[in-house]
């Protein structure tokens, strides 16, 4: 690890000097590229140092301590700084660990979301509604921002499906964890003898695919036009400002019909069809990679039932990880950073295991 350490310092160095070179400065392209990973090396190269420190004052420690001029005082103090020492080392050490991990490149990148009901009828798009709320709450409380692409409304208020963008600096490493299925248990307003139902909701989320990654032939597309339907506003039925792309080689069709203008539904479809499109070979290239899908951090296998939303004993349950918590209230009101937190922690340390064992 260390020799790893010394090279990510080197190359840090490297940079550093290549930043202030006039020629650099005025090459825009290349400027950005090395603060970008100047940036990223950061805070490895900084807490390397801060271990380096520490080494050094534990050995400077242990000389006092060996030698026999030193009187008992000093010796005394030195015996507090070798354990003050040793405790840094080991708290810097496991940090160096976790900064040194494969970082996922789609982490910074926007998100896109799909939700859609499962099993359970109307309310499981009632809780398709919940759940679409519930991530919009918790976008707002980190300022990011949601664009709906397409939704398809039920006379109840729910939703059959709703995909929806989530915009902003590290919005796909907040929510990454959430594909799998949801599932619900609640009464039913509709229900008159008080019985819990079992309902699911299956949540897919894609990392929205720069232009570089997925490249599509026009050729290729299929684009039509229709009038909107559903809730929406007058002008729903008036024009057909809606668009359905089809990628023919895949005969992947995505909908867009949340926006009055043709030309704005047909750009976010096609953003969300690239997401799809990237999503599809980022999975192909897991599986082909890997014979053990569950050693796979961060995949989101859609099939998995993650996490259940227990309403009479007011508890949400992660699945994965055995995590319950008893404030359902506070989590569909979009206070799911626990979870998000205790997901991120798991997979590190699942992912540390693989790397360090």
């Amino acid at each position: 690890m260390i020799d790893k350490l010394s090279a990510v310092e080197n190359r840090f160095e490297q940079i550093s000097i290549e930043l202030t070179r006039p020629e650099t400065i005025n090459d825009t392209a290349t400027f950005t590229k090395l603060m970008k990973e100047h940036s990223e090396i950061y805070p490895i190269v900084e807490k390397f140092r801060e271990y380096k420190k520490a080494l050094e004052d534990e050995k400077e420690a242990l000389e006092i301590i060996g030698s026999p001029d030193a009187d008992k005082d000093f010796k005394d103090l030195a015996e507090e700084e070798l354990k003050d020492a040793k405790k840094r080392i080991e708290e810097t050490n496991d940090e160096l660990k976790i900064l040194l991990l494969p970082k996922d490149p789609n982490d910074s990148k926007n998100v896109i979301i799909e939700i859609r009901a499962g099993a359970g009828g109307e309310e499981s798009a009632l809780f398709a509604a919940s759940l679409f709320r519930m991530y919009s709450m918790y976008a707002a409380a980190h300022n990011f921002s949601v664009d709906i692409t397409n939704v398809n409304e039920t006379e109840l208020g729910g939703y059959k499906e709703i995909s929806f963008m989530i915009e902003g600096q590290g919005a796909y490493s907040r929510f990454k964890y959430e594909s799998g299925v949801h599932r619900v248990q609640r009464v039913p307003d509709t229900e008159t003898q008080g019985r819990v139902h079992t309902s699911t909701v299956t949540v897919a989320v894609l990392p929205e695919a720069d232009d570089v990654e997925v490249d599509i032939n026009p050729a290729d597309l299929k684009i039509d036009t229709f009038r909107s339907s559903g809730a929406g506003g007058q002008h729903i039925n008036k024009t057909s400002s809606a668009i359905r792309i089809t990628h023919i080689p895949t005969g992947t069709v995505v909908e867009c019909q949340d926006e009055r203008s043709q030309f704005k539904n047909k750009d976010k479809a096609l953003r969300v069809l690239k997401a799809r499109l990237f999503d599809a070979a980022k999975k192909e290239h897991d599986d082909a990679i890997a014979s053990d899908r569950k050693s796979q951090v961060g995949t989101g296998d859609r099939s998995e039932r993650i996490r259940t939303y227990n309403f009479p004993q007011g508890r949400v349950t992660d699945h994965r990880i055995g995590l319950t918590l008893y404030k359902i209230e506070s989590i569909m009101d979009g206070d799911i950073d626990e979870i998000i937190d205790a997901l991120i922690t798991h997979y590190r340390a699942e992912a540390l295991k693989e790397q360090y064992n």
